[in-house]
């Protein structure tokens, strides 16, 4: 790849033969005008010096990066991996590379993200928005350049934006049609931060829940989440612990925190989900390893990721029809012991 420490480029090739730069190039690329004498000349030098083209600069001369920059909050749990999964399957699908960034919570780091992207040259961008996210001119900036951009999970109230999200609130409605069933009448909610359209399409799935089904709505019993972590949930957990009525039943915005609630629960000695049934949502493989295992709402990452590729792939068409689009997954509530009662 290199001749001391220096990467070696077509130039050097034609320095060392004494050929033109163009004749270099079309030997390289088997060009039928160049003779195979030359040919074999230009490639065993190549070989010998090890030199590698450089496919960014030949892909943007055709007008193509071929990259894809993907831009998630955090690699935290399984659910944003699942989706960078299915990313990199769509995108290997159809011959393109992917750029990741992790934003970790941080809208200015986001917003670093997009500016080195952007200049990065990349055919199109995947976002899934910050939990700090509300100034949204960097996201303006992608589309103003012209720049396909997508949206997955978390999606922010951008005119026109296309994105692909689970149905949030019909995965939380489910929770609570659920516990109810189960005969809860007391069911506090764990709640993320409601500027984001998943968490709060959460909650208002909670409270519309309650109201259909003659249940009060107590805003002691909606506890804010400081972050999605099991120390979060401990907390919470223990606050809603602390009233004078506490509740039968839990439900988190997150897998984690209700992970902490039920750790919390455990060393109080009180019973799931006799005393209080827990419910979470992101269906996290630890899951299934804690006791009772805790029910959860699947979001479906791989897919989310794998229609998103497809999202950009239309975008890329740069035809109206695909503005605006949302494509809406179908979530699945996964039920365990952790919330069953009859």
């Amino acid at each position: 790849m290199a001749k001391g420490n220096k990467r070696i480029s077509i130039a050097d090739l034609a320095a060392e033969l004494g050929l033109a730069i163009s004749t270099v190039s079309r030997a390289l690329n088997n060009a039928p005008d160049v003779s195979g004498a030359t040919k074999a000349q230009v490639w065993a030098l190549a070989e010998k010096w090890n030199y590698q083209p450089n496919s960014l600069a030949a892909s943007l001369r055709r007008g193509r990066s071929n990259m894809l920059g993907v831009i998630v909050p955090h690699i935290n749990g399984a659910f944003f991996p699942a989706v960078v999964h299915g990313i990199e399957n769509g995108a290997s699908q159809a011959g393109l590379n992917v750029l990741i960034c992790q934003s970790n919570e941080d809208a200015r780091q986001e917003q670093k993200h997009v500016e080195a992207l952007l200049k990065a040259q990349v055919d199109g961008i995947l976002v899934s928005a910050s939990n700090t996210t509300e100034d949204l001119a960097h996201f303006e900036r992608i589309r103003a350049q012209g720049t396909p951009l997508v949206f997955f999970d978390r999606m922010p109230a951008l005119p026109q934006a296309c994105g692909v999200v689970v149905d949030d609130y019909r995965g939380a409605y489910q929770v609570m049609e659920h516990l109810i069933g189960q005969g809860c009448r007391r069911i506090a909610h764990l709640a993320g931060p409601p500027h984001l359209n998943t968490t709060a399409e959460r909650l208002r799935a909670y409270r519309e829940a309650l109201l259909a089904h003659g249940l009060p709505f107590d805003e002691q019993l909606v506890v804010p989440l400081d972050n999605s972590t099991t120390d979060a949930g401990a907390a919470a957990m223990r606050r809603l612990l602390g009233l004078y009525q506490p509740p039968d039943a839990v439900f988190s915005a997150y897998d984690f925190p209700a992970g902490g609630a039920l750790q919390l629960l455990e060393e109080r000695g009180i019973r799931v989900p006799q005393d209080v049934a827990l419910v979470g949502f992101s269906n996290e493989p630890f899951t299934t390893m804690v006791r009772p295992r805790l029910s959860s709402v699947d979001q479906r990452g791989v897919l989310m990721g794998e229609a998103a590729v497809q999202l950009f792939l239309q975008l890329l068409k740069r035809t109206e029809l695909f503005s605006g689009r949302r494509i809406v997954l179908k979530p699945q509530l996964v039920v365990r012991e952790s919330s069953v009662r009859r």
